[in-house]
C-alpha cells in the first residue's frame, strides 16, 4: 500500500516567496494598466465630436434659462459666464478649476452679502503699497499660469501643468462649440431674411 505523500517544510517554505512575488507583480500590472487607461482617457477627453455636441445642447438650453432673468446689455457677460459654468459641469468636479468656476458664483453673492452687512467705523488708515519680491523669470511665468488658471494659484508646479492642459484642451472644445453655434445662428438668420425678401417681393407683384 502506498503511503500518503508527505509536502517537507522546505518546499512549502519555497513556494511563499514565489506566491508574494506573483501577487505583487499582478498588482502592479493593475496599476500600471489604471494609469495607461487614465492617461488615454486625458489624451482624448475634450476631442470627440459627442462630448462637443452635448456640451452644445447643454449650452443652448442654459442660454435660453439665463436670457429671461438677464437685461440685454449684460448680454455679453451672461453669455461668457453661462459657457464657463456649462464647461465646469460638463468637466464633473474632476479638476480643481472646474470646481473653483462653479464655487465662484456663490462665494460673489455670499461677498456682497457681508457688503451690505458690514458697518462703517472711524476713518480708513491707507494702506502701505506692498512691496514685490523679485522673483526668478520662471517662477514669475509660473505665477502668472497659477492666475490664469480657475483655482489653482497656490498649485505646485506639476499640479498646475495638468490643469492648465486640462483647462486648455476645454477651452478649445467650448471654442468649437460656440463657433459652430455661431455659423449655425448666422445660417438661420441668412435664411430668415432670404425668406422675408421672397414675401415682400411677392407681395409687391400683386
Amino acid at each position: 500500500m502506498a503511503s500518503p505523500s508527505i509536502s517537507s517544510p522546505g518546499a512549502t517554505s519555497n513556494r511563499l516567496p514565489e506566491t508574494k512575488h506573483s501577487k505583487k507583480r499582478r498588482k502592479i500590472a493593475t496599476d500600471n494598466q489604471a494609469e495607461q487607461l487614465n492617461n488615454n482617457e486625458k489624451k482624448i477627453r475634450w476631442k470627440s465630436t459627442s462630448e462637443q455636441q452635448i456640451y452644445s445642447t447643454k449650452l443652448i438650453e442654459a442660454l435660453r434659462q439665463s436670457s429671461r432673468t438677464s437685461s440685454p446689455p449684460a448680454a455679453g457677460r451672461r453669455i461668457r459666464e453661462t459657457a464657463d459654468r456649462v464647461l465646469a459641469v460638463a468637466a464633473r468636479g474632476r479638476t480643481r478649476w472646474s470646481r473653483a468656476i462653479l464655487t465662484s458664483r456663490l462665494r460673489l453673492r455670499l461677498g456682497q452679502r457681508k457688503k451690505k452687512k458690514a458697518k462703517v467705523t472711524g476713518g480708513v488708515r491707507p494702506r502701505k503699497p506692498a512691496v514685490e519680491k523679485r522673483l526668478p523669470v520662471l517662477q514669475k511665468k509660473v505665477r502668472v499660469l497659477g492666475r490664469l488658471v480657475p483655482g489653482c494659484r497656490k498649485l505646485s508646479f506639476p499640479n498646475l501643468l495638468e490643469e492648465a492642459t486640462d483647462y486648455i484642451a476645454a477651452l478649445e472644445m467650448q471654442v468649437r462649440a460656440m463657433t459652430a453655434l455661431a455659423g449655425l445662428a448666422t445660417g438661420v438668420r441668412a435664411e430668415a431674411d432670404h425668406s422675408d425678401q421672397l414675401i415682400g417681393f411677392g407681395s409687391n407683384l400683386s
